[in-house]
């Protein structure tokens, strides 16, 4: 087990160093800087600013100094807003964003077994159909559209939530269903196909021939292997969370990391942009590492590669 953690966390700092490259050559490819869309900038000015942050160093200089930052975790000031750097930015807004993404996925997984469990259990059956119909919908429909849609109805028209802020418990909860509905469709897929191919083993069959209740052997038997596809959709489930409540957080005024993240994007604050960049990239890449860990634990059958035996 040790060797396979080591062996992982290379390959996390492998990844981590081709991400961090990644950034940095792509935003220094694309057109402009952070003050080029400064109007009425003096031209004497924009020079200095682009001197201070380094700006007119060459890109070797540069790459160097942002591995450098990126490896101390250390991200720098904001080039956009005055006297604000970018690790305070993520200290204020990454608190909210969990709180949400946490909200979204504990959402997304409850109802998406839960819906998966009961479309397997009547499986050709009226709840069935109605399961299977309401998992496609998640599915189909962007997080966005249906944020959208839940604030126009929801919100503006019944009156039944706040239309946006973040004052309160009640603020999260259509943000966080916008973004977990489409996670819980598919994780209602996953489970209903699994459950589907657990009930015709013969574990399953040699329980209710003993006369097991059909919850009993759903929660004793069944639902455990069924698991196993949902905690591997957990890495791209953190991902989806994450990525897709930057879009969410915007339509819901949410001040979290993922406004930031727009806003650096549409002004070019490089800073910003690299910084919330490799901390979310942290996160993703742990949580696939986690996930990894959690199969053993579920299932001990499998066997890490490279752990001992």
């Amino acid at each position: 087990m040790i060797k396979y953690i080591l062996k992982r966390l290379m390959y996390i700092l492998l990844a981590l160093f081709v991400i961090v490259t990644a950034t940095f050559f792509l935003l220094r490819l694309a057109p402009g800087n952070p003050f080029a869309s400064e109007r009425n900038f003096p031209p004497q000015i924009e020079e200095k600013l682009n001197e201070t942050y380094g700006l007119n160093n060459p890109w070797y200089i540069q790459y160097k100094d942002y591995l450098i930052d990126a490896a101390t975790f250390n991200f720098g000031e904001s080039m956009k807003y005055k006297a604000r750097s970018t690790n305070d930015m993520i200290a204020e807004g990454f608190p909210v964003s969990l709180t949400l993404g946490i909200e979204a996925m504990l959402l997304a997984i409850g109802f998406g077994v839960l819906i998966g469990v009961v479309a397997a259990l009547y499986h050709n059956r009226w709840p069935d159909y109605l399961a299977t119909t309401v998992a496609v919908l998640g599915i189909s429909v962007p997080s966005f559209i249906l944020a959208g849609l839940m604030q126009y109805f929801l919100a503006y028209k019944l009156e039944l939530f706040p239309i946006s802020g973040w004052k309160g418990f009640s603020y999260s909860l259509l943000p966080a269903l916008a973004i977990a509905f489409s996670h819980m469709g598919f994780i209602a897929k996953l489970t209903r196909s699994s459950m589907l191919e657990q009930n015709n083993s013969d574990y399953v069959k040699m329980a209710r021939a003993k006369g097991i209740g059909k919850w009993t052997v759903v929660f004793r038997h069944t639902l455990r292997n069924a698991l196993l596809p949902v905690i591997t959709y957990l890495g791209p489930l953190t991902a989806g969370v994450v990525t897709g409540s930057f879009i969410v957080e915007q339509i819901f005024a949410v001040p979290g990391l993922g406004k930031h993240f727009v806003q650096s994007i549409t002004n070019r604050d490089y800073t910003v942009v690299m910084g919330t960049t490799v901390f979310y990239a942290i996160i993703l890449l742990f949580a696939v590492f986690i996930v990894d860990i959690l199969y053993s634990v579920i299932d001990p059958r499998i066997k890490l590669k490279g752990a001992k035996k």
